[in-house]
């Protein structure tokens, strides 16, 4: 039998050794899609962009936020999970093909004098002996095992870049949230001083009607709590406003001092809908969706590694080399030390060691599907809820802006009567208060509808989008 034929002979008996213990190949995960079928949101929004913020249309807004993404420690950390996935795929890649090394080894050794060989027959005690060297091996990827790996690194891989475009959404949303959260103290501190105002004047008159017996002290009691009332709400609004601040500056990275110039503004106003397909286009669209996804695929090209392990690793490895005891005739022709093998390699019997691989790696998969399958459902949730409750703020609005038309109404009519010397000036500081309470209402719900509105656009991702996502634009994201 030739050398070559029972080389083949080998390959085929190992192969067909392993092929026999070989697992079942398994379905492909069934992930699933978003459960959004039936609700009764409105259609025809847009999804949002990478700059999402920008649609309030606010300077400061969007220096803050550019500030937090830039020095954020939680990105920062963010990034080093990407970096170090990024290098595991280029160690997984480097793992498939060829190898070539060169080495070079100069030893001086001395012969015993009661070893095998006598120094007294060879005629010295001493040599020298100088080997170099260019070696080269090649593993052949039959089962796909090499490859896989290189698909399960590159997938984590883009699962830490989706982790951290998720970490950057919760950020610019906390810095959203929170600037507009300051934004609705201000403007509820102006109207609680309005009213404080208005109730100090109202109270200045119910004490002057008590010294002068024309009332009794019920009414100013009455105004006196008011007022207090007033005065404690406003100082809660104040620490709040103040916690905001010290919230801006602590996801931007900055001192309070640091912080750009908070100005008052009116809030912006904003009506949710629903972008048209959003729950088929909702998984391409969130990144924790994405990032679930991308680890679903990975335990699945891990359990093929482990599925691989049953079938023989083949390489071919080659050796040009020198040899020599005398430095001197190393170069020469006669030192040449060629050498070429081919090398098989399965395990028979490990114990088990192979099963528990690849029981390990199906319940990677059922774990990574779960874990997917619970993103898709919260994801679908925040979705839905962040529209329904802008459709109940825009609702509250609604009946809100009636009861500001109404108290204003009532307000002028207790002027006019004022005016004509029908009455004091009481019943107009009452309405005055009263329009200043509904008007602060109005304010709490427009914040709520604005809130409604930055969820619904962390709910729809962002601006994040998989099918333009990949290693080459994750270094830029």
């Amino acid at each position: 039998m030739s050398a070559r034929t029972a080389v083949l002979a080998m390959i085929g008996a190992v192969a067909a050794a392993g092929c026999a213990s070989a697992p079942r190949a398994v379905a492909p995960a069934t992930l699933n899609a978003a459960p959004l079928a039936g609700t009764t949101q409105p259609t025809g929004g847009a999804w949002p962009t990478a700059s999402w913020w920008e649609r309030y249309q606010d300077p400061t807004l969007n220096q803050l936020v550019t500030t937090a993404l830039a020095d954020s420690p939680t990105l920062a950390a963010a990034h080093a999970r990407f970096d170090s996935a990024r290098e595991s795929v280029r160690i997984a890649a480097a793992a498939v093909g060829a190898h070539v090394d060169a080495n070079a080894q100069l030893s001086r050794q001395r012969l015993s004098d009661n070893g095998l060989f006598p120094p007294k027959f060879l005629g010295f005690n001493w040599y020298n002996e100088a080997d170099l060297g260019l070696s080269a091996s090649y593993t052949f990827d039959w089962w796909g095992k090499q490859r896989a790996s290189v698909e399960a690194a590159t997938n984590e891989a883009r699962a830490a870049a989706a982790d951290r475009t998720a970490a950057a959404l919760v950020l610019a949303g906390s810095v959203v949230d929170t600037y507009f959260g300051w934004q609705t103290d201000q403007a509820r501190i102006a109207l609680l001083q309005d009213r404080i105002a208005t109730l100090s004047h109202y109270d200045a008159i119910a004490a002057q009607r008590l010294q002068a017996a024309l009332d009794d002290g019920d009414e100013h009691d009455r105004a006196g709590a008011d007022l207090a009332a007033a005065r404690g709400e406003l100082a809660a609004l104040q620490g709040s406003a103040q916690l905001r601040t010290v919230a801006l500056a602590a996801l931007t990275g900055r001192s309070v001092a640091e912080l750009p110039e908070l100005t008052a503004k009116p809030l912006p106003v904003f009506t949710a809908a629903l972008p048209d397909q959003v729950g088929l286009d909702l998984l391409a669209r969130r990144p924790d969706i994405a990032a679930s996804r991308w680890r679903v695929e990975a335990a699945q090209h891990r359990r093929h590694v482990a599925a691989a392990q049953y079938y023989p690793d083949i390489s071919l490895h080659a050796l040009a080399g020198l040899q020599s005891i005398d430095l001197g005739h190393l170069l020469r022709a006669g030192s040449a030390d060629p050498q070429i093998g081919l090398a098989i390699h399965l395990p028979l019997f490990d114990n088990g060691s192979r099963a528990a691989q690849l029981h390990m790696a199906d319940a990677e998969i059922n774990g990574a599907v779960a874990a997917y399958n619970d993103v898709v459902i919260g994801a679908a949730r925040d979705v839905a809820s962040s529209v329904i409750a802008g459709e109940q703020a825009d609702a509250q609005r609604t009946q809100q802006l009636a009861a500001v038309a109404a108290t204003s109404g009532l307000e002028q009519s207790a002027a006019a009567r004022v005016q004509q010397g029908l009455t004091d000036l009481r019943p107009q500081l009452r309405a005055h208060d009263a329009l200043l309470v509904q008007r602060d209402a109005l304010a709490q719900i427009d914040a709520a509808r604005l809130s409604a509105d930055i969820a619904l656009q962390r709910a729809l991702g962002g601006g994040f989008d998989d099918s333009h996502f990949n290693l080459i634009s994750m270094d830029k994201r």
